[in-house]
């Protein structure tokens, strides 16, 4: 079997962390159970480019048993567990190309190793095995019927390639689930950035000014649990909507450049391109520290930062110093890079529970539907979001009430006033 990881000796301690993470998991473990007995997914190959942790790794064994062939990347440099890698690919004989801290050209060599395997079906985070299909790999496109994306930054890529006419097969928006962003954007990010921040740095929250860029729902929970830790938070961000409701939320919401002037930590959440610049560099404090949770490492604009640099060195795992001509020293967490997961292990399980179930059941109606779909972006369907908000409420032991016929009656209808 192909496959790169980095020690095939790391697996026991691998194989107890993914039943760790299965224990926090009921939901995708009830579709686990019922896939190995009906295998929906025979047939299909599957290229999954995912952060390879306990929870893909949960995810993974889910779809094999659904009779899928997986093939694993990783979406980030940084995002592997090596000890997850190895039992992956020794225990579960699922192959994975995957190296913690792995280069550019390695990455993209891992990403080709999976197109080798001409997947007919694509599960991306952050696009980049899609667009490398698209551009370099194009002569394997014909293999693929739809594919799926777990990421905003992603499905902004994908939008943008379909409105374009340049996708070549219809993609389901998995990050756009309800189940998904409201829970794993929102109550993952939120806990797992600040976990990455805490372990890099051992740094105290409580009384820091913490300076949250972007206030989508990965920002929401991040500004949420910074307060929650003591911080005073400051929010920026470009659309008047967000802004409003952050200041509606309690939070100090001003420009980039004013909050650059009083903040100690800062973290990019907004899937942009150069939201930290050197004007905001020149004007931080002395031991300003800064992180991204973004996907892509570009929010922060590191080159500028490397050539205003006197000096840089590593003074602590995952915790660059830059020391300007000033003097002044600016601490860089995690390349960059998703600190929750460089620094941290991403997400709890028990909400990836929820972006993996949906992951696994709209491949399941992907290889039923894709025929009557066209080359764009989908939804996923409403029926599959309630399916998984239904299974993780009775998993809790919570359960709701049901419209009475009369109830039903007054909703359908018009009549009925006051």
């Amino acid at each position: 079997m192909k496959h790169d990881i980095k020690d095939a000796r790391l697996k026991d301690t691998g194989i107890l962390r993914i039943e760790w993470a299965h224990m926090a998991m009921p939901v995708l473990d009830s579709i686990r159970k019922r896939f190995e007995k009906e295998r929906p997914l025979s047939g299909l190959v599957l290229g999954a480019c995912l952060h390879v942790t306990t929870e893909t790794a949960n995810l993974a064994i889910t779809l094999a048993g659904g009779g899928a062939k997986v093939f694993l990347c990783a979406s980030n440099p940084l995002s592997t567990q090596d000890d997850v890698a190895a039992a992956l690919v020794t225990e579960y004989e699922i192959p994975v190309f995957a190296v913690k801290g792995e280069d550019n050209n390695t990455y993209y060599d891992h990403i080709n190793a999976v197109i080798d395997e001409k997947p007919t079906v694509t599960m991306d985070d952050g696009a980049d095995l899609v667009s490398t299909l698209h551009t370099k790999r194009k002569d394997n496109l014909s293999h693929v019927i739809a594919g799926t994306e777990e990421t905003t930054t992603g499905v902004i890529r994908l939008k943008s390639m379909a409105a374009q006419g340049v996708l070549q097969y219809p993609i389901v928006a998995v990050n756009d689930a309800s189940t998904k962003h409201f829970f794993d954007n929102r109550y993952g990010t939120g806990q797992s950035t600040l976990d990455g921040v805490i372990r890099a740095t051992n740094r105290l929250i409580a009384g820091s000014v913490f300076v949250v860029a972007g206030y989508g729902w990965c920002g929401k929970g991040l500004a949420m649990r910074a307060r929650g830790m003591g911080a005073n938070v400051i929010v920026t961000e470009v659309d008047p909507l967000m802004a409003l409701e952050a200041v509606m939320d309690g939070f100090s919401v001003m420009t980039m450049e004013k909050a650059a002037k009083v903040g100690d930590f800062f973290v990019t959440v907004t899937g942009d391109i150069g939201v930290i610049r050197p004007e905001h560099f020149k004007v931080m404090k002395n031991g300003a520290v800064l992180a991204n949770s973004g996907h892509f490492n570009v929010e922060l604009d590191l080159e500028s930062l490397e050539e205003m640099s006197k000096t840089k060195r590593t003074i602590r795992e995952f915790v660059v110093e830059h020391v300007l001509a000033d003097g002044k020293r600016i601490y860089v967490l995690g390349e960059g890079r998703l600190i929750n997961l460089a620094a941290a292990e991403g997400h709890p399980s028990a909400v990836m529970d929820m972006s993996f179930a949906n992951q696994a059941l709209v491949l399941e109606y992907v290889s039923k539907n894709y025929k009557t779909m066209k080359k764009d972006v989908y939804p996923v369907p409403v029926e599959i979001d309630k399916e998984i908000a239904r299974l993780k409420l009775a998993s809790m032991g919570v359960t709701i009430d049901t419209l009475t016929p009369e109830q039903e009656k007054y909703l359908s209808g018009w009549e009925m006033g006051t």
